[in-house]
């Protein structure tokens, strides 16, 4: 079987055993890799109503078919788990050379359960096609931050491996901590690092000696023409220079640039914190493995040190907070990836507590744009060190809960997961995008934002949903199952002809939007099912953004006085279900699980809801 390794790596923290199985050809033609083999295996084999931190919960590790390739940015892993901050499917891709060394050992996912009986590191190595797992004591960095964790691993293991890790906050089961890798790379925002910590596990670390077979060797000549064509595309040399960070100044014109709490869509001093001003304060690019567009630019932050930018940190970290200079907002963020907790909703749930003290529902809380206070919350989220830093680090649904309705009304998440960095007072399109996400509330299924601004903010309109379930086809599907970065395609047009040529060429199989649209909505429809069954329940309200959106209008800028509508709102709901296959509840139809081949879900989604025909 081209395209994959063919192995699948099953590890047991508490028996301290593992083994390895052959990949089901099945579940790669079905399934593809990625986030098709991270829900397929969670379905199979997770107990409906686990607790996502004990340590029946799963970790998985997943590849893709052309992950690691000669091609445009291919060196990216997908990580999940059930969610500790949202109970349902949670995941996240992360650039990490362990997604490179996967691949050279053959391996197209890591399955890892169990809960290792003091700290532990992985060490896995496939040498001659022999596979060692080593589970070495970790007590050593426990309480270590990630970039000082790394450090010690390649003076041990060498600088010729991969490894993933987590820092403090994962220790201490923060509901949003990440997974992260060389300094600045972080994944799993819906709480993945939290998964890790409860299994006791730091860091995996692997080196892998073989070569990827593929199924045509033209696939070289192919992916240097994607590259080159990547390269040349008119808008590359200026996203050379500011990457995503150029966002700020857009998202400031089309006022849905997050500010104090997503309660406005300007910012005052966007200029401060903006693309210019990283383009002029920047000293070096980052980026993942087998990347021709770095875009991670690093400046120094507020205390000399080395701080990596892109625009989602900025924007939750800065005009959310109401802070506009660069270099603080660079520090808060060097905080989260040493800490290894997901910038976007640690700049949410600091914006809430800014808001609740602001309506005196916190004491000793922090005021808008007070840095300093930020800096030291921050670190108390992460240590879990203080009552208002446990409170916060249960993200914004869980804190808002325990405060009251008052705050609820103001808790920026959708299923329990805060939402990115784009206000959606005038964006009904963007808006449904947060809330039909497979995750809770991610730009990265469907960056919708800025085609509604080119076609009509206000319009409630089929042809938005329809742009929508093609986007996250393409963005949640295709890049999160095949495991590239779906920037060359998103930032500077790379066509996605390209990627399917390349998939032809590394699988034998074919590829085109009509296959690609059937295997996703199968993926996106199991995703749904796992979130019902998980929940036991199901209506239109996980699916609705929050409140603030309805009701408190924009009260500056020149969309002043914008704000969502409900019932046009659940018109476009509606007519997503309908696209998806979906009842007016949001669930899966008995139809619609046959004839994609779901049947095998329908036993356990029916013992919790009623299904329809």
């Amino acid at each position: 079987m081209f395209g994959w390794g063919g192995n699948v790596l099953r590890i047991d923290l508490s028996r301290r055993k593992y083994v390895v199985q052959s990949l089901d050809p099945s579940l790669a033609q079905n399934f593809i890799g990625g986030r098709g083999f991270a829900i397929k295996t969670l379905w199979d084999e997770l107990p409906p109503g686990t607790d996502p931190l004990s340590p029946f919960n799963k970790l998985i590790l997943a590849v893709g078919p052309l992950t690691a390739l000669p091609i445009p940015n291919s060196g990216k892993l997908l990580v999940a788990a059930k969610s500790p901050l949202t109970g349902g499917y949670g995941d996240g891709n992360i650039g990490t050379w362990l997604a490179v060394h996967m691949r050279k050992a053959g391996v197209d996912m890591i399955v890892i359960e169990g809960k290792a009986e003091k700290p532990t590191y992985l060490f896995i190595e496939n040498k001659g096609g022999e596979f060692k797992v080593d589970f070495n004591d970790a007590s050593d960095l426990w309480g270590l931050d990630t970039f000082t964790t790394e450090d010690r691993l390649k003076k041990v293991h060498g600088s010729d491996v991969g490894m993933v890790m987590i820092g403090p906050a994962g220790e201490k089961l923060v509901r949003f901590a990440t997974i992260v890798a060389q300094k600045g790379r972080s994944g799993g925002r819906p709480g993945i690092g939290a998964v890790m910590g409860s299994k006791n596990l730091k860091a995996v670390v692997m080196r892998g000696h073989g070569d990827i077979k593929v199924a045509d060797p033209v696939l070289r000549k192919i992916g240097v023409d994607a590259i080159v064509a990547t390269k040349s595309k008119p808008n590359y040399p200026f996203w050379m220079r500011q990457g995503t960070t150029s966002t700020v100044e857009w998202a400031q014109e089309a006022s849905v640039l997050p500010t104090y709490n997503y309660s406005e869509g300007q910012f005052d001093y966007y200029e401060n914190i903006g693309g210019f001003s990283v383009e002029r304060n920047k000293v070096m690019t980052r980026s993942c493995p087998q990347c021709v567009m770095a875009c991670g630019h690093v400046v120094k932050d507020s205390e000399g040190e080395l701080a990596e930018l892109d625009y989602e940190n900025i924007a939750m970290l800065g005009s959310n907070l109401g802070i506009g200079d660069l270099a603080k907002v660079a520090h808060l963020n060097r905080i989260a990836d040493m800490m290894g907790m997901d910038t976007i909703s640690l700049g949410s749930t600091l914006g809430f507590a800014m808001e609740a003290t602001e309506k005196k529902l916190l004491k000793d809380g922090i005021e808008w744009g007070d840095y300093k206070r930020a800096a030291e919350v921050a670190m108390d989220i992460a240590l879990q060190r203080t009552e208002l830093g446990k409170l916060l680090g249960k993200g914004v649904r869980a804190a808002s809960m325990e405060l009251g309705q008052e705050a609820v009304e103001f808790a920026m998440h959708v299923k329990g997961l805060e939402i990115s960095a784009y206000d959606c007072h005038a964006a009904p399109g963007m808006a449904l995008a947060f809330a039909t996400s497979p995750i809770g509330a991610h730009h990265k299924d469907a960056w919708l934002i800025s085609w509604e601004v080119q076609r009509g903010r206000f319009d409630y309109t089929k042809d938005k949903v329809e742009k929508l379930v093609e986007m996250q086809n393409i963005r949640g599907g295709l890049f999160e199952t095949i495991v590239t970065c779906r920037f060359p395609w998103v930032e500077v047009g790379l066509e996605l002809d390209w990627y399917f040529r390349l998939f032809k060429a590394a699988t034998g199989m074919d590829m085109n939007m009509d296959i690609l649209s059937t295997i996703n909505n199968r993926i996106y429809t199991l995703i749904r099912a796992f979130w019902i069954r998980e929940y036991g329940h199901w209506d239109r309200a996980y699916d609705t953004p929050p409140p603030k959106w309805f009701k408190r209008p924009l009260t500056k800028g020149p969309l002043k006085g914008a704000k969502l509508d409900y019932d046009g709102y659940y018109r476009m709901l509606g007519w997503y279900y309908e696209l998806r296959g979906w009842d007016e509840r949001g669930i899966p139809r008995i139809s619609t699980l046959k004839n994609l081949g779901l049947d095998f879900a329908l036993p356990q989604l029916q013992s919790v809801v009623e299904l329809k025909p």
